[in-house]
């Protein structure tokens, strides 16, 4: 496999997991912005004093957010600049 191939292979990998994980958090967001819409009475049910399903659903978006990034940063500095860098030696 000549480099030109081997950057091909990276660039699809890096954009396999770009829209996997944009598509999670699509799904995440939306999902939450449609209970907000649709379901009030169900966001509004306390699961302790002072806490809604709607605060903590909300919170755990915004967490999902955060680990979803952590993946892909974990996966960017593990294999996509790995092999960034070893293509760059082989030019």
């Amino acid at each position: 496999m000549n480099s030109f191939d081997e950057l091909r292979r990276l660039n699809a990998a890096r954009w396999r997991i770009a829209i996997g994980l944009t598509i999670t958090m699509m799904v995440l967001y939306f999902g939450f912005i449609l209970l907000v819409a649709f379901r009030k009475s169900l966001l509004a049910t306390l699961v302790s004093p002072g806490l809604s399903l709607g605060i903590l659903l909300g919170a755990l978006v915004i967490v999902a957010a955060w680990i979803l990034v952590w993946v892909y940063v974990r996966w960017a500095n593990r294999h996509y600049d790995s092999g960034v860098a070893a293509l760059r030696g082989r030019l």
